[in-house]
């Protein structure tokens, strides 16, 4: 087990990282799905075997809302139904943490519950803001769930200029689900959960 590390440099670099995917060009994408809701594409990860994944969809709400629902905090675990649990395991400052989340088995269970440590950052981002995170090697691994790891993921959120009321969501997300898993399971995996995921967000930003 790694010791904690130093926030501030961590939460500059992952900031960084996630602007760069921010700004990789249209054509470096293929389309994975597409819903209502959200369009998701995949590129090879620079990180490890599997795919970047990106992901957009137009939310009505402000920006502020919508990443307090989606950042480490209470709102989080009521309405992601991929979540089975969250704890906040150390806290730096208000925007800043490291927490230890469960996820429910996928796939009719080919895909095992999994546990997550990440580090989770929030910062301001253009007119908006961006929600970031990192899986660290820290505390011990729960008893009947596999330890899966997230590369650098995480969600801008800003507000559309012309409608201010609705923002524009966009999330890269790059999860290693480790485990024996044929790759085509974790595809169907990554893609529909990022798919629900706008869906459910949506539904729990009108109750």
């Amino acid at each position: 087990m790694d010791p904690l590390p130093n926030p501030a440099p961590l939460a500059s670099k992952l900031r960084n990282t996630l602007v760069r995917y921010h700004s990789i060009a249209d054509g470096e994408w293929r389309v994975a799905r597409k819903t209502k809701d959200a369009t998701v594409w995949r590129k090879p990860s620079e990180e490890f075997s599997g795919y970047l994944y990106k992901a957009q969809g137009v939310v009505e709400d402000v920006t502020n809302r919508i990443v307090d629902h989606i950042r480490p905090g209470p709102y989080r675990l009521d309405w992601d139904s991929l979540m089975t649990s969250m704890d906040i395991m150390e806290t730096f400052e208000e925007n800043c943490c490291v927490m230890r989340y469960t996820t429910a088995g996928q796939l009719w269970n080919i895909i095992a519950p999994r546990e997550f440590v990440d580090f989770s950052y929030t910062t301001s981002y253009e007119d908006g803001l961006l929600t970031c995170g990192i899986s660290l090697d820290y505390g011990d691994v729960r008893p009947n769930f596999v330890r899966g790891f997230n590369h650098p993921c995480g969600w801008f959120c800003v507000p559309l200029k012309d409608s201010p009321g609705h923002s524009l969501l966009t999330g890269y997300i790059q999860t290693e689900l480790r485990g024996m898993l044929p790759q085509s399971a974790v595809d169907t995996a990554m893609s529909s959960t990022l798919a629900n995921f706008y869906s459910d967000l949506k539904k729990a930003l009108k109750t």
